[in-house]
């Protein structure tokens, strides 16, 4: 986290530092060109324009239809296909979460019986200890003194 932060930190003083230099100063400009040689290019500019704006013939225009149409309906497809598997994904990691809450839940009870489990043993043992230790007491109690 932090070496984001020194970085967006960096990132910030290298975008102020890159505004605050002035920009080169500008090449020696060409001399201006003749009035006539700028009307020549300007005409030669508007000829080859001219072909590119012509109306597109019927064919052309029905055919740019056609493939807009076909790409809309393939990225339609391609949506509803990402959808489907999202919601494939999502219902498969559902079902994962699921089952591995009831592993947890079967685990853990499995561990609540082993403990209780071996509380009972510890108790069960405690108690023969303890009943082992009266039995001993009452018979050195009953034996007789010398």
């Amino acid at each position: 986290m932090n070496k984001l932060i020194v970085a967006l930190i960096a990132g910030v003083f290298a975008a102020v530092a890159s505004a605050q230099t002035p920009p080169p100063p500008p090449a020696a400009a060409p001399a201006a060109p003749a009035k006539s040689e700028v009307k020549k290019d300007e005409m030669k500019k508007d000829a080859t324009a001219a072909p590119a704006t012509t109306t597109m013939s019927k064919a052309d225009a029905d055919k740019m239809a056609a493939e807009k149409k076909a790409a809309d309906k393939k990225a339609k497809a391609d949506k509803k296909a990402a959808e489907k598997q999202a919601k494939a994904d999502k219902k498969a990691a559902d079902k994962k979460a699921k089952a591995d809450k009831m592993a947890a839940d079967s685990k853990s009870s499995t561990d609540k019986a082993a403990a209780d489990k071996m509380a009972a043993e510890k108790k069960a043992s405690a108690d023969k200890a303890a009943a082992d230790k009266m039995a001993a007491d009452k018979a050195a109690a009953a034996a007789p003194k010398k």
